[in-house]
C-alpha cells in the first residue's frame, strides 16, 4: 500500500531512493552481452527495500523478468498487478503449485519430488506449468546434481509431451563468482554448457538459459547467455570488495538509513555507557541516543565499531548495541569544544550512498564482519520504507511493506 511521508518527524527512515535504482538496472543492462535481458531479482521484500516499488522501478528502467526466492513473494507481486514475468525458486512440498500455475508463475524444480508435486498441481489446474529446471553445477546448494540430470530431463520431457509442463527455462548458479579467478568459475560454466545441450539434444527447447548472478553479469560476458539475475547490484551495492566499489562499478547505492538523536547528556570521566559497561569514557563528554537497535536490524557484533554520521563527524558506536538503542560518544561538543554542537533531534546517518561523507553499508560490514548483504536486508519493518524519486517524483512511505 502506498502512502504519503508523515509529517511529523520519524524516529528512523530507510530512504529508497528509486531513481538510484532505475539508473543501476540502466547501467547494468549496458553491460549486457548482446541478446541477454535482466532480470532483477526482488526476494527478500528486495534486499529489505521493498519489493513492489522496487520491482516497479526496474521494470520501468527495462528489466525484463523478476525473480523472488518464494512462491509466496511472487503470488504477492502478482496480487498487486505486476504482470511480467517471474521466476521463483525454493519451492518445498506442500507450496501453492495450483496458485504459481495459474499465476502464471515459472517455477523451478530441482529434483524428481517437485516435478511430480507441480505436473499433478498442473492436472488440478487444468493448464500446463511454466517450469524451469535448475542444475547443480557446483554451488552444492540447490539444483539437479549432473547424475540425476538424464532421469529429471527424460521425465519433464515427458511431461511436457503430455501437456502438463512448457519446460521455459534451464538454470544454475555459480558459487565463487565474486572471487574473480577463482577455479569453479570456468568448471561450473563448463559444466553448465554440457547441461543445457544435453536437455536440448532431449527435446526440451527453453525459452531463458541462465547462470550469471550479479557478480558474473559485471565481471563474465560469457556467462550471461539469456538472461542474466541481478541481485545485490541492482541496489548499488558490490557483489564483493575484490570487484570495486559501488562507485568504481558506476553504481549507486539505493538505502540510506537514518535516525533522529533521541538524547544528548553530559556525562562525566569514567562513566560505563551500555550493558556490561564494556565501554567507559575517557574523558567528561557527551553522549548522543540513537533509537535503532538489533531489533531494527542493527548489528550487535557492530558494538563498539559501526559508524554514524552525527553533528558533522562519523563517530563509532559506544558500547553494546542495545535491543532498541545505541549510544555515540559525542566528545566536547556542546561544552565549548571543537566539535559541532549536536541536539534532540539532529540527523544520524549510519549509511548512505557516501556523497556527503556519512558511512556506506559496506563500512557496516566491515564493523560487523559480515557482507553488505546483510546489512540492507537485515533493517526490520518497524523502520518506515521513504521512497524518493519515484516515477512521479512523489514521496512515498510504506509502499510494498
Amino acid at each position: 500500500m502506498t502512502g504519503t511521508v508523515p509529517t511529523s518527524p520519524l524516529r528512523a527512515r530507510a530512504e529508497i531512493d528509486l531513481g538510484a535504482l532505475r539508473g543501476n538496472v540502466r547501467a547494468l543492462r549496458a553491460r549486457l552481452a548482446p541478446g541477454a535481458a535482466l532480470m532483477a531479482v526482488v526476494k527478500s521484500d528486495a534486499y529489505g527495500h521493498g519489493a513492489l516499488p522496487c520491482a516497479r522501478a526496474a521494470l520501468d528502467a527495462g528489466a525484463a523478468w523478476l525473480g523472488t526466492a518464494t512462491p509466496h513473494e511472487a503470488l504477492a507481486l502478482r496480487a498487486a498487478g505486476v504482470t511480467a514475468p517471474i521466476l521463483c525458486w525454493l519451492w518445498t512440498p506442500g507450496d501453492p503449485w495450483r496458485a504459481g500455475i495459474e499465476a502464471g508463475l515459472d517455477m523451478s524444480v530441482s529434483g524428481m519430488w517437485a516435478l511430480r508435486e507441480v505436473t499433478e498441481a498442473a492436472r488440478e489446474a487444468g493448464r500446463p506449468a511454466r517450469i524451469q529446471l535448475k542444475a547443480d553445477t557446483g554451488l552444492g546448494r540447490n539444483g539437479c546434481q549432473p547424475a540425476d540430470w538424464p532421469e529429471l530431463v527424460a521425465a519433464a520431457r515427458a511431461a511436457e509431451v503430455a501437456g502438463t509442463v512448457r519446460v521455459t527455462g534451464l538454470w544454475s548458479h555459480f558459487a565463487c563468482a565474486d572471487e574473480p579467478g577463482h577455479s569453479s568459475i570456468d568448471a561450473q560454466l563448463d559444466l553448465f554448457h554440457e547441461l543445457v545441450a544435453y536437455a536440448e539434444k532431449a527435446g526440451i527447447e527453453p525459452e531463458v538459459r541462465h547462470i550469471a548472478n550479479s557478480a558474473a553479469a559485471l565481471t563474465l560476458p560469457d556467462s550471461h547467455f539469456d538472461l542474466v539475475r541481478t541481485g545485490i547490484a541492482l541496489y548499488g551495492i558490490s557483489p564483493g570488495p575484490e570487484l570495486g566499489t559501488s562507485r568504481e562499478l558506476g553504481l549507486r547505492p539505493v538505502m540510506t538509513l537514518a535516525a533522529s538523536v533521541a538524547l544528548v547528556k553530559r556525562v562525566p570521566e569514567g562513566h560505563g555507557v551500555s550493558y556490561g559497561h564494556r565501554y567507559h569514557t575517557p574523558a567528561e563528554t557527551t553522549l548522543g541516543l540513537i533509537p535503532l537497535g538489533y531489533a531494527d536490524g542493527i548489528p550487535r557484533h557492530a558494538s563498539g565499531r559501526g559508524p554514524v554520521l552525527v553533528g558533522g563527524a562519523v563517530r563509532r558506536v559506544a558500547g553494546r548495541v542495545a535491543m532498541d538503542q545505541f549510544v555515540v560518544d559525542l566528545g566536547a561538543g556542546g561544552a565549548g569544544g571543537d566539535a559541532e554542537v549536536v541536539q534532540e533531534g539532529a540527523p544520524a546517518v549510519l549509511f548512505g550512498p557516501g556523497d556527503d561523507g556519512e558511512p556506506t553499508a559496506a563500512d557496516w560490514a566491515e564493523a560487523a564482519d559480515t557482507i553488505t548483504y546483510e546489512i540492507v536486508t537485515r533493517i526490520g519493518a518497524r523502520v518506515p520504507r521513504v521512497y524518493v524519486n519515484g516515477p512521479d517524483d512523489r514521496r512515498e512511505a510504506g509502499a510494498g511493506r
